[in-house]
């Protein structure tokens, strides 16, 4: 069965083959055999737990302690005396609005950005508390802690927490630190939820077994290699016998609001929690409230945001962060322009016409990889196009110039886009910007991705550019125009680079 760990008689911890690597995390155990309990699932989110509290203490104290021993010998007199206080009182505050923010809850840690956007919370709370203290105790040393310890502890922690997450991840994929699973709905929903689950195995999620409306499927008693254990009017009893984390709703004629609430109440007590997929999977973000209204919760879509002040400070931001990028990618655009007129005969730069925001059409720049008059020669090549969809891509293109190879892999050939951003014909995030060919041929549906500008990377690029699907492309550029943020664009921002640094996808 998927995800089952057969374990042998005895206890395993005791049977440690010499020069073996054993991780602090158990492997999750699969469903429980002959009517004995499985181990309790939450062991290891304990162990995390524990380690993320002594990581941002340990991170915390060492800024304080640092910043204190550099700024305090400029006023050792009273050192002993303010100094010591204020590194304290700056730790005690820290750690204190992490606890009263549930930054340590383990449903936020290791997932989301919902674990940073409480740690950012926390500190902005304790900056608050600590200004007013200074202002009541008239310190003239709080503004060195405001404006330069309280940054530096941010930075610290959230560099903990991240490479704390990169671990994590690491050892979801190796089949530790997940969570059991119990889906329930009907056949095609769970299959998807099946399907991402396994696609995504960072988000810690293992289905181990699915509930249907009766208990059945066709083809027999297994979903996708997952068991059918029963109806879902048996969820409860399976949960409270064999201990699942999350109990998975998906969409069912059988969901009724009674049925569901009391799932709810024959869930308390347990450890489990109930997760409620929405019919509008692809909705997601800002754009989802929820709302009681007469005393019934509804949820609440909002349009997505095209113009107003979040639209306003996004521009902004790319503009100085493509003049910033520009001028710290410099050297490296003159060496690698110097590269390309050395490699081949021809100019240093490549200029094609895209389609842009509503369709205007724009001049993209980037540093020329083919050989000179190689768009003349795309005709004969048709027939070998290993493109999704409208794309035309071939992962051995005669045509690339050795340095060319490398410029793609490392996508260094995009470099001058950053004037497209700098002009503002282009975002640093946004969906692929289309050859106005590709534009012509899209449906309704697909134009929605002209609503917003063109970016230099993407949901697209950090989930395995051209390798992708067409309509797994398409469905992720919609997503990005329906669910923009500005958090989403840093989040795409930094993983921009690990996908760069991989080269997957790039041909």
């Amino acid at each position: 069965m998927l995800g089952e760990h057969v374990e042998p008689a005895g206890d395993r911890d005791g049977d440690v083959q010499q020069g073996e690597l054993v991780s602090p995390f158990p492997p999750v155990r699969g469903r429980p055999v002959n009517g004995a309990l499985r181990r309790p699932a939450s062991d290891w989110e304990q162990r995390y737990r524990r380690i993320v509290i002594i990581s941002d203490t340990v991170a915390t104290a060492f800024v304080v302690a640092a910043f204190g021993g550099f700024f305090g010998v400029r006023d050792a007199a009273n050192w002993h005396e303010k100094w010591k206080i204020l590194a304290f009182g700056t730790e005690l505050l820290v750690l204190g609005a992490l606890a009263v923010s549930r930054s340590w809850a383990p449903a936020v840690l290791g997932q989301g950005a919902e674990e940073f956007r409480r740690l950012g919370r926390s500190l902005f709370a304790a900056t608050v508390v600590l200004a007013l203290g200074g202002i009541a105790l008239t310190s003239r040393n709080i503004k060195l802690w405001i404006f330069v310890a309280i940054p530096a502890i941010a930075l610290v922690t959230m560099t903990a927490r991240y490479l704390l997450r990169l671990w994590l991840h690491r050892q979801r994929k190796e089949g530790r630190c997940l969570r059991p699973v119990l889906a329930a709905g009907s056949p095609a929903t769970v299959r998807d939820l099946i399907s991402r689950t396994r696609k995504f195995p960072h988000i810690g999620w293992q289905v181990e077994a699915v509930c249907t409306t009766d208990g059945h499927v066709l083809g027999g008693d297994h979903l996708d290699g997952v068991p059918v254990v029963g109806p879902l009017t048996d969820v409860a009893s399976h949960v409270s016998r064999d201990g699942y984390r999350v109990v998975a709703v998906t969409p069912d004629p059988h969901w009724t609001p009674d049925r569901l609430q009391r799932l709810a109440w024959n869930l308390e007590g347990s450890d489990a929690e109930m997760v409620v997929a929405p019919v509008l999977m692809e909705v997601a973000g800002p754009r989802l409230h929820v709302d009681a209204v007469l005393g019934i919760p509804l949820l609440r879509v909002s349009m997505p945001a095209f113009t107003g002040g979040r639209r306003a400070i996004k521009e902004i931001v790319d503009r100085l962060g493509a003049l910033f990028l520009i001028l710290l990618f410099a050297p490296l655009m003159v060496l690698v322009g110097l590269s390309v007129l050395m490699d081949s005969p021809g100019g240093v730069f490549y200029r094609q016409r895209r389609v842009g925001k509503d369709g205007r059409e724009f001049t993209i720049v980037k540093f020329r990889t083919m050989e000179d008059g190689a768009h003349g020669k795309r005709a004969g090549l048709a027939d070998r196009n290993d493109g999704a969809g409208l794309l035309f891509k071939l992962r051995r293109d005669p045509r690339v110039t050795k340095v060319g190879h490398v410029l793609r892999r490392y996508s260094l050939d995009e470099l001058p886009q950053l004037f497209n951003v700098l002009t503002g014909s282009m975002s640093l995030v946004g969906p692929r910007p289309p050859l106005p060919e590709e534009s012509a041929a899209y449906g309704p549906d697909i134009r929605r991705r002209l609503l917003v500008k063109p970016g230099l990377t993407g949901l697209w690029q950090i989930s395995g550019r051209s390798d992708l699907p067409w309509e797994e492309a398409v469905r992720l550029d919609l997503r990005y125009v329906e669910d923009w943020s500005l958090a989403l664009d840093t989040v795409i921002l930094w993983k921009t680079l690990r996908a760069v640094l991989h080269g997957q996808g790039a041909y």
